[in-house]
C-alpha cells in the first residue's frame, strides 16, 4: 500500500512591507512521502512571498501538470506559476508558454551545480525569475516545522522574518545571478 500524504495545518499572520500585503491565511499543506520538511517549509515560504488573494497550492509533487502553487485570474488565466526546488529548464518553457510570470524557488544541495548547468537556457526564458534560500537558513526555519504551526512572518527588504511562539528565524531572498 502506498504512504500517503502527511498534512501539516500553518496559521500564518504575513506583513509583506515590500509589497504592502497583510493577512491571516490558514494554510493546510500535504507533505507528499517523498517530499523533505525542507522542501515544504520553502512551499510556505514561496507562498509567502507570492501572497494574494487567489494563489494555491496545487497537487505539487502528484502531478507533473502543475507547479507547486499557482496564481490564476477568475478567468482561468495562470498569472503566476511558482515552482520549488531545481526544475528542468524544459519544464520552465512550458511553464512560460502557460504563465504570465514564474517564479522558481530554489534551494539545497547541488543548487550551484543546477545553476551553472542550466543558467543559459534559464536566462532565454523572459518571464522566469529564480531566487533562493541559503541552506543554514533554512535548517532553522525547519526546527519550526510542526503539524500545527503559528508563525508570524514579516517580509522586509526581501528578507523574511519568521517567528513562532518560541523561535525566531531570519532568511534572506536572493535571486539568482542574471
Amino acid at each position: 500500500m502506498a504512504e500517503k500524504a502527511t498534512i501539516y495545518k500553518a496559521t500564518i499572520t504575513l506583513a509583506d512591507m515590500d509589497r504592502s500585503i497583510y493577512g491571516d491565511y490558514n494554510l493546510t499543506v500535504a507533505l507528499h512521502p517523498s517530499e523533505t520538511v525542507e522542501r515544504m517549509m520553502v512551499r510556505i515560504l514561496a507562498f509567502c512571498y507570492c501572497a494574494a488573494e487567489n494563489l494555491t497550492f496545487t497537487k505539487g509533487l502528484s502531478s507533473m501538470e502543475e507547479p507547486d502553487l499557482w496564481l490564476k485570474h477568475d478567468n482561468g488565466t495562470i498569472l503566476q506559476w511558482i515552482e520549488v526546488g531545481q526544475p528542468a529548464p524544459d519544464r520552465l518553457k512550458k511553464a512560460s508558454s502557460q504563465a504570465q510570470a514564474v517564479h522558481v524557488f530554489s534551494y539545497g544541495r547541488g543548487m550551484d551545480v543546477w545553476w551553472r548547468t542550466n543558467s543559459a537556457a534559464i536566462r532565454a526564458l523572459p518571464k522566469v525569475t529564480i531566487h533562493h534560500f541559503a541552506a543554514d537558513e533554512l535548517q532553522q526555519l525547519c526546527a519550526l516545522a510542526d503539524k500545527t504551526m503559528k508563525l508570524t512572518v514579516t517580509i522586509t527588504e526581501t528578507i523574511a522574518y519568521v517567528s513562532s511562539a518560541t523561535e525566531n528565524v531570519a532568511l534572506s531572498l536572493r535571486d539568482m545571478p542574471q
